[in-house]
């Protein structure tokens, strides 16, 4: 007589079910964007992504095209500029989705949204705002250097006038997709502040057009050799008398069309840096909810002791603990992104959103690797690339210590 296999009886696996938009964001146009980035990533980014990431390779130019004609880099740019005309929402959806296959993907979208059009000529800015909408017009900034990171107030690069010219000198650390981008947005310093004045006063952001795939006369570049993040190149730039005529001084950073062009140089930087930690926080969601996903299929689909993993208790309650933590910073990041459309300032709400999910992000891909045992200490899995992923999002645009000082420093005084 036989005996029973357990197995025969066991039910059906249970495939992921990516999150929907519930109220009070849900509208039929926003789902429907969703669902078309979803497809997009799924089909177009995923496979590109789990081939050129190991190589350490950069995203190919027709993975960028692709973006471009569904209008993606002109999420938040208007209509009569040829953007879509939607908000920061739209903005960090389309990026979920992305990031959910590769990071650097959701990233490469920063690089447009009205980014290097801040000049001075209106007829000029339009074309640029119509050119970056295309998808025609796709920058990396330079604003951090060896010596400044966090404390962006002690930039020491320098710009001096020589009548209608601009020279900076310097040296720029962090600088991503430099030598394939259309321009470099340049934070330098024109003048050392006054007695009394802000550790600010001085600095100005400068346009430094270029051919993609070089640099100008008197930058060179050095990449960066990260260990994760892949898809473009990062480089320290340094900056040997570039040129930059007055006409290619801007009005702010970042190509926020919300913000205030009078604002000043370094002061219009605040509200494009809340946009960009909200930015952050949509991507960590997204990494960390691939990391969720790819967890729900293994743990069915692995077996030790004559049972699928997923049969036993303690890892069940894991994915659940993980599942649970990416929902919530979603609905934050959403609660954020809608603030600042309604016009809100949200600085201590952006920087919340952006430590929680990050920190989130690698909590959930720590969890996952273990989850995925030594399959996941592998390039075999996907759920290596997520790990290293989501470890950089508690760095950049701000890491996690300045979150916190931006959010304590608004409950007490400032000592």
């Amino acid at each position: 007589m036989s005996t029973p296999d357990h197995r025969e009886s066991r039910p059906e696996p249970i495939a992921p079910r990516p999150p929907e938009l519930v109220t009070p964001w849900r509208t039929e146009a926003r789902a429907a964007l969703q669902a078309e980035a979803r497809a997009f990533a799924r089909d177009v980014v995923m496979p590109i992504a789990d081939e050129l990431d190991r190589q350490k390779a950069e995203m190919p130019r027709s993975l960028i095209d692709a973006m471009a004609k569904k209008g993606w880099f002109g999420i938040t740019i208007p209509k009569e500029h040829g953007g879509l005309g939607l908000g920061v929402f739209e903005y960090c959806l389309v990026s979920e989705e992305l990031a959910r296959a590769w990071l650097s993907v959701a990233s490469i979208l920063a690089r447009g949204q009205g980014l290097g059009t801040q000049v001075l000529d209106d007829d000029r800015r339009a074309d640029l705002l119509a050119r970056s909408a295309r998808g025609e017009w796709i920058g990396s900034i330079a604003l951090s250097e060896p010596t400044a990171g966090s404390d962006l107030a002690g930039v020491q690069t320098r710009a001096v006038r020589e009548g209608d010219t601009w020279v900076l000198t310097g040296t720029k650390r962090w600088a991503g997709f430099a030598q394939g981008a259309d321009f470099i947005e340049v934070l330098a310093r024109t003048r050392d502040p006054e007695p009394g004045e802000s550790r600010s006063a001085g600095l100005e952001p400068f346009l430094v057009v270029k051919e993609p795939g070089t640099f100008p006369e008197g930058m060179t570049g050095t990449v960066i050799d990260k260990i994760g993040y892949h898809g473009f190149l990062t480089f320290e730039l340094a900056l040997d008398g570039v040129r930059v005529p007055e006409s290619d001084r801007l009005t702010g950073l970042y190509g926020d069309q919300g913000a205030d062009a009078d604002a000043g140089g370094f002061a219009s930087v605040q509200r494009g840096l809340n946009i960009a930690r909200v930015h952050t926080a949509a991507r960590a969601v997204g990494v960390a909810r691939a990391a969720v996903e790819d967890c729900q299929l293994y743990l069915q689909e692995r077996e030790q002791f004559g049972h699928p993993i997923g049969d036993f208790q303690a890892l069940r309650f894991a994915l659940a603990d993980m599942a649970a933590e990416v929902t919530q910073a979603r609905a934050f990041w959403q609660q954020t992104a809608h603030l600042l459309d309604d016009g809100a300032a949200a600085e201590s709400e952006s920087a919340m959103v952006k430590l929680l999910a990050t920190e989130m992000a690698v909590r959930v891909t720590n969890q996952a690797m273990q989850l995925h045992g030594g399959n996941g200490y592998t390039t075999e899995r996907r759920v290596e690339r997520y790990w290293r992923d989501a470890r950089l999002t508690t760095i950049f645009e701000g890491t996690s210590e300045i979150q916190r000082r931006i959010v304590s420093d608004r409950m007490l005084p400032r000592p």
